[in-house]
């Protein structure tokens, strides 16, 4: 049984002290697939560096966070620019609009969002969105960058069954983690309503760890917290959840 994390930001600063034991924890529940997410310039050493120590197993994206969009976003912009012609990417992200903890930015937040879905047109690359307090601003941005050239992955997604199909009609998959196995997370009341070529599997560890860890740091051998819930939902044995959503993830990244 193979699993794929389709969001894990295993360079994390929280990982420091037992990033090796943490995923030989994750390798040994099965999960072979790790999909990094960038955030912003001041990690893409340790991600190029977390790749070269797992090459088989680590796959990276490159892209300007929406929390990271701040004064410099240009700057920050031309980086992703640059790596992007320079380095093997899988995707574009994590990018989108979070205005859980500020609004000031969402002008930069949207414009940073659509140049990036740009660029990923431009190489031909799916994009893996971030969004927070923010789907009528998201969507704003696919309505006018909708095409067959834009495909990807909605990341964390916490929206309702009508939020989800929208999504989906942007040729998004959704991106589900530990929010599923939240007693208020919700959307376990109408996920088993999505069909399962529209869903991949993620942690966003550190972040958002499944129950029984709630409240806790997240890590990629967690996901099989979510894999079993999905199953649940669905009535499905892990093992066809894990190879649907492996199989669902190789049609975003290509590998």
């Amino acid at each position: 049984m193979i699993i794929t994390d389709t969001h894990t930001h295993l360079y994390s600063e929280a990982f420091d002290e037992d990033r090796a034991a943490i995923i030989n924890r994750a390798l040994a529940e099965g999960v072979e697939r790790f999909f990094i997410p960038a955030i912003d310039s001041t990690y893409t050493q340790r991600m190029f560096e977390l790749e070269q120590q797992y090459p088989k197993h680590v796959f990276l994206m490159m892209g300007l966070h929406p929390t990271h969009v701040k004064e410099d976003y240009e700057d920050e912009l031309l980086h992703v620019s640059k790596m992007l012609k320079e380095h093997k990417f899988y995707a574009v992200g994590e990018i989108g609009v979070d205005l859980y903890w500020e609004k000031s930015f969402l002008k930069q937040q949207q414009l940073a969002f659509k140049s990036q879905i740009r660029m990923a047109k431009e190489h031909k690359l799916p994009i893996v969105i971030h969004c927070r307090e923010a789907f009528d601003e998201i969507f704003e941005v696919l309505e006018d960058e909708k095409g067959e050239d834009l495909r990807g992955i909605f990341h964390c997604f916490t929206g309702s069954l009508e939020q989800a199909k929208q999504a989906i009609s942007y040729n998004m998959k959704l991106g589900i983690g530990g929010v599923v196995t939240f007693k208020n997370g919700k959307i376990d009341t109408f996920l088993n309503q999505i069909d399962l070529q529209h869903i991949v599997l993620e942690t966003d560890a550190p972040y958002l760890a499944p129950a029984p860890y709630r409240g806790k740091r997240n890590e990629s051998s967690y996901i099989v917290n979510v894999l079993e819930k999905i199953a649940l939902l669905y009535d499905k044995d892990v093992k066809e959840i894990a190879s649907i959503t492996t199989a669902n993830s190789k049609d975003v990244f290509g590998i």
